[in-house]
């Protein structure tokens, strides 16, 4: 399989001209480059990561994916291996490098937007000193951009280690003494089972919910097809059990999948109430109890944001009105990859997939890319 390149004015600050620029070369970026190179377009995929894959191999040492390797695979190409097993982050970004290298998809990595902007026919897209003019661009970047922590953080004192999940890496990091981990999410709950084999560790927070069944290969066998055929099939905006309980799900934390409360305590970590604040230099918890913590990992999630858009005319909701990733204020503007955008599992190798073939149809059904003539006749007025 092969794409149209982008065709560059000339010199090394010059303007190439492409149909669609996709911003993002994870999972999501990359589906969706297969499928438009399939249809021939011309298009770039751009990726802030030194190698694709990064995203992933950024996280901390020993995750695994929750999925099985069966719904790993992108289209084209299944996760190679054994197809029960709980791929780690690392074998989950090669398979994408991989991926990208054996489809030919035209990602440029090094490559951070810096703006983005509509000039009412075309985007414009600057990623230094790096320009593309396209008539299409989809922000397929995921939803952990900013790592999110209360504005109390700063009152802890500095001896005190202070990490966010997404810099936690492995116990290595950690000073001498306990740990507290805020956040029962799934990534709070398999740190603080990790960290507790070597430090004294609590975990402050309440789960939202527990999967009823045990993870693992039996699940992935009987059980994990099934949630998975409800997060794609019936929890959809397209079904009315969908519409009613999508919006409820946006902002609740997700159920604990493999790492559960019982699990925590037979391990020795202490489950606590939230943090209400500091002070004296010690973390305080619902309740009034202070902790005198060595350490503290907050699991407390990323902020969405895109900095670097520069469309006035977008409404502050944007990110709300879409329709499967279908931005109506702005014909030409996509999103890709975002929780809940069009199903539960849209945030899901399968559901990126799915929704991923779906732009690309839609995309397939608007005007056929301009002669590359005719973009660089505008180019050059």
């Amino acid at each position: 399989m092969t794409t149209t390149p982008a065709t560059d004015t000339g010199g090394a600050v010059g303007t190439a001209a492409v149909d669609t620029v996709i911003v993002g070369a994870g999972q999501s970026g990359l589906a969706l480059g297969y499928y438009l190179a399939q249809q021939h377009r011309n298009l770039v995929i751009l990726d802030a990561g030194t190698r694709v894959g990064d995203a992933w191999r950024s996280r901390w040492d020993s995750l695994r994916l929750f999925t099985p390797a069966k719904y790993n695979g992108l289209p084209g190409r299944p996760f190679p291996g054994d197809r029960l097993a709980f791929p780690t982050k690392d074998e989950q970004a090669d398979y994408l490098e991989d991926y990208a290298s054996r489809f030919h998809l035209p990602v440029r990595p090094n490559t951070a937007v810096t703006r983005l902007s509509h000039d009412g026919q075309r985007f414009h897209v600057t990623a230094g000193a790096q320009r593309w003019t396209s008539a299409n661009v989809v922000l397929a970047t995921g939803a952990c951009h900013l790592p999110k922590t209360p504005g109390f953080a700063a009152e802890l004192p500095s001896a005190v280690v202070q990490l966010h999940s997404h810099s936690y890496k492995n116990p290595a990091q950690l000073a001498p003494g306990p740990v507290l981990v805020v956040g029962v999410g799934n990534s709070g709950a398999e740190i603080a089972l990790e960290t507790s084999r070597t430090h004294e560790t609590w975990l402050a927070g309440k789960p939202s919910a527990e999967i009823p069944f045990r993870h693992g290969r039996t699940a992935a066998r009987f059980f994990i097809p099934v949630v998975r055929f409800a997060g794609m099939h019936v929890l959809n905006t397209n079904t009315p059990v969908g519409r009613k309980v999508l919006p409820k799900l946006a902002g609740t934390g997700r159920p604990l999948i493999r790492t559960k409360t019982a699990d925590l305590r037979a391990a020795g970590v202490q489950l606590v109430p939230r943090v209400a604040g500091v002070q004296d230099g010690e973390v305080i918890l619902d309740g009034g109890q202070s902790l005198p913590v060595a350490n503290v990992i907050w699991c407390t999630g990323f902020t969405e944001a895109y900095p670097w858009l520069d469309i006035p005319a977008l409404p502050a909701n944007w990110r709300e009105q879409q329709h499967r990733g279908i931005v109506d204020a702005l014909p030409g503007l996509y999103l890709l990859g975002k929780d809940l955008m069009f199903a539960a599992a849209s945030e899901t190798l399968p559901g990126v997939c799915r929704d991923a073939k779906y732009l690309a149809k839609r995309l397939a059904a608007t005007r056929a890319p301009q002669d590359e003539a005719e973009v660089q006749s505008r180019l050059a007025a």
